[in-house]
């Protein structure tokens, strides 16, 4: 008698307590939090499995950071790694670019990446040395220390060596007085701000504040939404805060209050930044202009800019340090309503107005700093675009004064190295954009000591 396909598979079918824990560890640490939860709703034994932090919590953790940060080395290895998993989940966030925001300053951008065992944050300025490169100066680290409690601090001299015990004050190898214990508030996803904390040396703890962007212990349970979990937690602060309300000498505590913060204030040793995230740093094959650039510009400086893509097809290049000042929004460096892109090869017009222009080079690629070359002697143009330098082609007299057409008309070039230059009728020269990151990383880091 012949055994059909069907009923081999049904021979060898298995479940998942038949696997080895392993397995099933490794299973389960595709799934989110709340799949955990649920899944331990499904079984006594499965809820034992799912609390194990030294083997679930741990590998999920592994599964999602481990190639960029050594999972084992935050807290000295000696921390939950429940607690971990919900700290990183909220530095993830952080990684990448950000922008200064409501001050104007000379540093606009600031680079969050993994480090060992903590997340550093970096400013980034261009260089002042006639090249391309880009000066990275780190000043803050987030960590977490071996007791559980959530550091964060600023170092402003720039002294600090980290080693896997930096978060422990007692380790630091540095005088308190160096360094400024901050709170990173995150105000949603794409707005952080980082202000003094005066509480203590950076230690955020087991039972700080939300405000001090990280969840405490007690909120892990509600959060993942553990099996017979009920809101009393929720039910007990809102009974307090009617209870503070009413109690007697409610208003001498709160005046109390009020003057410690004032003292507070006036031992500020740092001002609050904010931060608003670059959420498109680089470009994609569908918005090859996207992201943050490098360039020289006509007085031979190293500037860094933003191109941005509208919902309505329009493209808008902003200087960084322009997009810290209020209403900055209605300077573009240059704009355009179409993202349509003229093919190679250009008519013999459009050649000449290209190749009559000069490029402004770095002193790492010309004889001389900032040498000026001829459009003829670089790169290979793929495509062209039309642009203008003012709304006031679109929208008259929005700047209170009408714009010469031919004033603020002017030209992108794309190459096929995936850059680009644009320049404008009025002048005789190119600025040729180069990336600031690719793949996470920063390009052309030059020494920060010599700044």
């Amino acid at each position: 008698m012949s055994t059909t396909t069907d009923e081999v598979i049904n021979t060898i079918a298995l479940s998942f307590t038949d696997f080895p824990e392993d397995v099933q560890l490794n299973i389960l640490s595709f799934l989110t939090p709340l799949d955990i939860s649920n899944f331990a709703c499904t079984s006594k034994r499965f809820v034992t499995l799912c609390r194990d932090d030294r083997k679930l919590w741990f590998s999920m953790c592994e599964r999602k950071w481990g190639s960029k940060t050594h999972i084992n080395k935050w807290g000295n290895g000696m921390i939950s790694y429940k607690i971990l998993y919900y700290t990183l989940l909220q530095y993830e966030n952080l990684i990448g670019f950000w922008r200064r925001s409501g001050v104007e300053t000379d540093v606009p951008l600031v680079f969050f990446e993994w480090g060992r065992f903590y997340v550093a944050g970096s400013r980034v300025k261009p260089s002042k040395t006639g090249s391309y490169d880009a000066v990275k100066m780190p000043f803050l680290w987030m960590g977490i220390t071996s007791k559980g409690e959530v550091v964060n601090y600023l170092d402003p001299v720039g002294k600090l060596e980290l080693n896997e015990n930096v978060m422990n004050l007692d380790d630091l190898g540095v005088v308190e007085s160096d360094l400024v214990p901050v709170n990173v508030n995150f105000m949603g996803k794409n707005h952080v701000v980082v202000e003094e904390n005066g509480s203590g040396f950076g230690y955020s703890g087991r039972g700080s504040s939300s405000s001090s962007g990280n969840v405490r212990e007690e909120e892990y349970e509600d959060l993942c939404g553990s099996p017979g979990s009920l809101p009393d937690k929720l039910m007990s602060e809102v009974y307090q805060y009617f209870a503070n309300k009413t109690s007697p000498g409610g208003n001498g505590s709160a005046r109390r209050q009020r003057r410690r913060e004032r003292e507070r204030q006036g031992r500020r040793k740092w001002e609050p930044e904010d931060y608003v995230k670059i959420v498109n740093p680089l470009p994609t094959p569908d918005r090859p202009l996207q992201g943050l650039w490098k360039g020289f510009c006509d007085d031979t400086t190293l500037e860094f800019f933003l191109v941005s893509y509208d919902d309505i097809g329009g493209i808008a290049c902003r200087r960084l340090v322009e997009l810290c000042k209020p209403f900055s929004a209605y300077a573009p460096v240059f704009w355009t309503s179409n993202t349509t892109f003229i093919r190679s090869p250009l008519s013999s017009e459009e050649e000449n107005i290209y190749e009559s222009r000069m490029h402004i080079q770095p002193l790492s690629e010309a004889d001389e700093p900032c040498e000026v070359l001829p459009s003829s002697d670089k790169r290979v143009i793929l495509c062209m675009h039309f642009m203008n330098s003012s709304y006031d082609l679109v929208i008259p007299d929005l700047a209170g004064s009408t714009v010469n057409p031919r004033q603020a008309e002017g030209r992108i070039w794309q190459y096929e190295d995936g850059t680009f230059g644009f320049g404008f009728l009025r002048d005789n020269y190119i600025i040729d954009l180069r990336c600031i990151a690719q793949n996470g990383q920063i390009l052309e880091v030059a020494d920060f000591s010599g700044e």
